[in-house]
């Protein structure tokens, strides 16, 4: 069976988006047309699909490393902050999406809160996540 493992990042979190849009109902909150999603931002982000595929992005970053809290996942969508005249430096990206996009991945059932741990994913989303990886290899032609 083909896994996330198997297939490039970037056309499995497209392809998760759409399906967490479309089948799952998945919406953004209202303040999401407005916010930038971290410090080290200038702007708020241009494609109006962005809260899909960072829900999509977070799904994936669960299933490849385990049971995750959000700071661990703040510090990877984090980015480098400039600072003016002193040098840059690495900052946490939004706490505010990732808890409301794990909050909108646990009542569809994708995502479960472990005491201690932060969030696990389940076995629907796992099946969830290896299903969408195996169309992903059968379109791009390299697996099966």
């Amino acid at each position: 069976m083909t896994t996330v493992y198997d297939v490039p990042a970037e056309p499995i979190i497209k392809k998760m988006a759409d399906k967490l849009k479309n089948e799952f109902k998945i919406e953004p909150p209202e303040w999401s047309k407005w916010v930038k999603t971290g410090i080290h931002k200038e702007r708020p982000p241009e494609n109006e699909d962005w809260w899909y595929i960072r829900a999509a992005s977070i799904l994936r970053r669960i299933y490849i490393k385990g049971p995750i809290g959000i700071s661990r996942l703040r510090n990877m969508y984090g980015g480098r902050r400039d600072r003016r005249a002193k040098p840059y430096r690495h900052v946490k990206g939004s706490g505010s999406i990732i808890r409301k996009a794990l909050q909108q991945l646990e009542s569809v059932g994708l995502v479960e809160k472990v005491e201690g741990s932060g969030r696990k994913i389940t076995s629907k989303g796992r099946s969830f996540v290896d299903n969408t990886a195996h169309e992903v290899a059968k379109e791009i032609g390299n697996f099966i």
